[in-house]
């Protein structure tokens, strides 16, 4: 009976789909809420938010967060996003995640479970872009990919215009380049 599983499926992937896009919507920051965040990130996050755009891409194991400029070629910028996506996946990796606090509050969804996930059940990938960087959260474990969605969900609600939840993976890098592509 493959063809009864199939519609079940389909209709499962449809009902996650929902689901997780709609807690991005639910929320919309205050202009004053978008402002304090903003200016708390202006130390924590070396890069200009104006110059650069957040992707937030929730998969199956976890998630991939990009960074990069809205104006390529933007060397500096670049190299500014690049060393913070760096010293922070270093950070993630040994369960250091006091630099989101300072953005979003000690209570951000998801950080209390990502703080206490044992060695090797999360892992944080880094990876050069050609005008950013990316970082890969994944995990085996249902509760830490949750949180890991979860978190994202505050990042994307609490940045406002500056981040925007992705697709497929690498889609949103892809049409980033595509924009960048000469016009015919």
């Amino acid at each position: 009976m493959p063809f009864a599983k199939q519609p079940m499926s389909l209709f499962a992937a449809a009902l996650i789909g929902l689901t997780l896009s709609q807690a991005v919507f639910a929320e919309t920051p205050s202009p004053e809420c978008l402002k304090e965040v903003t200016e708390r990130g202006r130390h924590v996050m070396p890069f200009d938010l104006k110059q650069t755009q957040h992707i937030f891409n929730k998969t199956e194991t976890g998630g991939l967060q990009q960074v990069f400029v809205r104006n390529p070629p933007n060397p500096e910028q670049v190299a500014l996003i690049r060393q913070h996506l760096s010293k922070i996946s270093q950070e993630f990796t040994h369960g250091d995640f006091s630099n989101p606090t300072k953005i979003h509050g000690q209570d951000m969804p998801g950080l209390a479970e990502l703080r206490k996930a044992a060695p090797g059940q999360l892992h944080v990938d880094y990876k050069e872009l050609e005008d950013g960087a990316e970082i890969t959260y994944s995990s085996e474990e249902p509760a830490l990919v949750d949180a890991i969605h979860r978190w994202f969900d505050t990042q994307l609600a609490d940045h406002g215009p500056d981040a925007l939840l992705g697709h497929a993976h690498g889609a949103m890098h892809e049409m980033h380049d595509m924009k960048n592509m000469p016009k015919q």
